[in-house]
């Protein structure tokens, strides 16, 4: 129904379990920055539902998502907007903020096939770390999991570096599967089917090709140093810049240095980051990205290993202090505080102060940072 009425830019799709939000908006920064205009649709939010629709630099103003509303609506009837789910409609709407865009960068909700953003043309999907979450819906298995999500490909699909090879396999069965052009970051920024064609290119055309990726690469690593990032956002920042060259956009690779990823190992204070990883995935990122010990605040959904993350963040953790979070979901106090027993870290509950003397970790779900933050009651280093 909505598709003759609205315009439809180039769309990249971001599908994976980790690093869809930091991936996808560093791709959206540095293409605003060079000039075009870009739309990115994330979820969920941590403190307002305007920063799901990013346009060019800015969450939605609260009158373009009014407008918005009322054209959807109008195309669509009362009676069929009715139907559709929160995460549906909120899609949708965001068709309609970034129809006159040049880029659509879409992130996928809950997987990839069967995801509400799958539902219109790509040109690239790219491809985040995959790792176990959400069984009930996505399978038990990594196989069965990656399936789902990389089953939503179409004509090129750019794989980031993965922690279980068997992702690997599937992205190049699924991708032979719908003849779709497959790029891995592995160490080896190359296309399987150049790769016969660049060994017989001049020498000399590889050593610049080489020296270039190097001094990007430095260009990264010294801006991440800058902002404190942990190796997992270099990472998910290679990932963008490779998804950048696939889409032939010329970037300045100083306009990182402008970049805010706010919720993603965020310095909020000097001695407190926040973070809305979830999973034992996220928390194997923050562990190795964690230079001391840190008091955790923490609390986790009722459907997550929450003892798995506390077992692997404990070589970095003090102590953990729970906070209660608003959420049919949430896990119940008393089996945070059984897993807390079962790994071994001291635990109590956070009163709601910060020492200056102690550095500290946000982490377990957006829940978790949006209650920190209200309770905090001090969101002026909150990025706009």
């Amino acid at each position: 129904i909505l598709k003759p009425h609205i315009r439809h830019p180039r769309t990249v799709h971001v599908v994976g379990t980790n690093g869809k939000g930091s991936t996808g908006r560093i791709i959206a920064h540095l293409a605003a920055k060079s000039g075009l205009s870009v739309g990115h649709f994330s979820s969920p939010h941590i403190l307002k539902f305007n920063e799901r629709i990013w346009l060019n630099g800015a969450d939605s103003s609260d009158s373009l998502l009014e407008e918005a509303h009322q054209r959807l609506c109008t195309i669509l009837g009362e009676e069929m907007s009715n139907k559709f789910s929160y995460f549906d409609y909120t899609t949708l709407l965001a068709f309609i903020v970034f129809e006159e865009c040049d880029l659509m960068f879409l992130e996928a909700g809950l997987c990839g096939e069967f995801d509400a953003t799958n539902v219109c043309d790509k040109e690239l999907s790219v491809i985040t770390p995959i790792g176990i979450d959400h069984q009930a819906f996505l399978g038990e298995t990594i196989e069965e999991i990656a399936s789902t999500k990389i089953r939503s490909i179409q004509k090129q699909v750019l794989l980031a570096p993965q922690v279980y090879a068997e992702v690997i396999e599937v992205a190049r069965e699924i991708a032979q599967q719908r003849d779709a052009e497959l790029f891995l970051i592995n160490n080896r920024e190359t296309r399987h089917s150049e790769l016969d064609s660049e060994s017989h290119q001049h020498p000399n055309t590889i050593l610049k090709q080489g020296e270039i990726l190097k001094r990007v690469q430095d260009d990264v690593n010294e801006i991440a140093k800058q902002k404190g990032w942990g190796e997992y956002l270099i990472q998910n920042a290679s990932v963008a810049l490779k998804a950048l060259d696939i889409l032939s956009i010329v970037y300045d690779i100083n306009d990182l240095n402008t970049l805010e990823l706010f919720g993603r190992f965020y310095p909020w204070r000097d001695n407190v980051r926040i973070d809305v990883g979830h999973n034992p995935l996220a928390a194997k990122a923050i562990e190795k990205a964690l230079d001391n010990k840190v008091v955790l605040i923490y609390n986790s959904l009722d459907d997550k290993d929450y003892e798995a993350v506390l077992n692997i963040l404990k070589p970095k953790i003090k102590r953990i202090e729970i906070i209660p979070i608003h959420s049919q979901r949430a896990t119940t106090l008393h089996e945070i505080e059984k897993a807390a027993k079962n790994v071994g870290i001291p635990y109590d509950y956070f009163e709601g102060s910060i020492d200056e003397e102690e550095e500290y970790l946000i982490f377990g779900s957006f829940y978790v940072v949006e209650e920190f933050l209200n309770r905090m009651q001090e969101k002026n280093n909150v990025p706009k």
